[in-house]
């Protein structure tokens, strides 16, 4: 995902320039092009990810897109006080990417573990949080957040993940995009955890007889309330799988929703981290394994609770 941003705001920077990039001491090799294409638009912040986020509000104030780049949480929780002050309140446009979300870090302890971010951000007033789910999403979704108008959080993966769109399909913030269609239940996917949605659902399939639809839920705010209200009225189960906390992530926004509006007909499952440190360092998909989020303790707890 990352090699994606990087050209993608390289060919953006050559077309727009108010865009320019700020990194806390990251991706320096990665933007080799874009430093030579966005003739002087890039500055290397050093690891002052706090001082990063106000120089950006201060280019935003003066009519520029901003950028910030950096490893997820040095992107977010670090310098949490500055987006909430110097950029939400404000409503500046700017766009803050953490690269390596959720557990794409695991083998570097729980300083590099994001499992907190989206909660965090989701909170503050002004700003919209997206998850795109492979290299294509993360392009239409930067496209997206330069033009819009106020603060977006962009959360994406690392290197690897593969293209699950064939072509680009229509993107907006605040939508949501069908991946596979099914009729018994509803896999609502956040991020980079589309391929264990996938994996899962052809799971259910083969095993068990049950057709799941797959959407590529990658804008927690503002959330798709209008599929949100098709998708509690057409299926008995939906389920949030996400690479966050149980507390505070897109099943919490989901059940939210679901809460103020007393729906009691559709039943949600939600799949995340759960609350504690994963201590063991090993690579993401151990991490994973150790939350349980896995293909099979996934498909059997949906099965199970499915078909109560």
């Amino acid at each position: 995902m990352r090699n994606a941003f990087a050209k993608e705001l390289t060919d953006l920077a050559k077309k727009n320039p108010k865009v320019l990039l700020l990194s806390g001491d990251m991706g320096n090799k990665l933007f080799d092009e874009f430093k030579t294409a966005a003739g002087g638009r890039f500055y290397n912040c050093g690891v002052a990810e706090a001082n990063m986020v106000g120089v950006a509000a201060g280019f935003a104030m003066g009519g520029f897109h901003p950028v910030t780049y950096t490893i997820t949480p040095f992107a977010t929780v670090r310098c949490l006080e500055q987006i909430r002050v110097d950029i939400c309140y404000h409503n500046l446009p700017v766009t803050i990417v953490g690269t390596g979300a959720g557990l794409s870090y695991a083998e570097l302890g729980p300083t590099h573990h994001s499992c907190d971010d989206i909660g965090f951000l989701r909170m503050l007033p002004n700003i919209s949080v997206v998850c795109p789910c492979d290299p294509v999403e993360t392009k239409l979704a930067l496209r997206a957040a330069i033009g819009h108008n106020g603060p977006v959080y962009l959360r994406i993966g690392k290197k690897g993940e593969p293209n699950i769109h064939a072509a680009e399909p229509d993107f907006r913030i605040g939508g949501s995009i069908t991946v596979k269609a099914g009729n018994d239940l509803c896999l609502l996917s956040v991020g980079n955890m589309m391929t264990l949605a996938l994996a899962v659902a052809e799971k259910l399939s083969k095993e068990n007889k049950l057709s799941a639809r797959v959407e590529s839920f990658h804008t927690i705010k503002p959330l798709d309330e209008a599929l949100l209200e098709k998708l509690c009225g057409a299926y008995r189960t939906i389920a949030v799988l996400e690479e966050h906390s149980l507390i505070g992530g897109a099943g919490s926004a989901v059940s939210e929703w679901m809460e103020d509006r007393h729906i009691t007909a559709c039943r949600l499952l939600r799949f995340g981290t759960g609350d504690y440190f994963l201590n063991a360092c090993g690579k993401q998909p151990y991490a994973r394994a150790q939350y349980g989020l896995t293909v099979e303790a996934v498909a059997a707890k949906i099965l199970k609770d499915h078909i109560a």
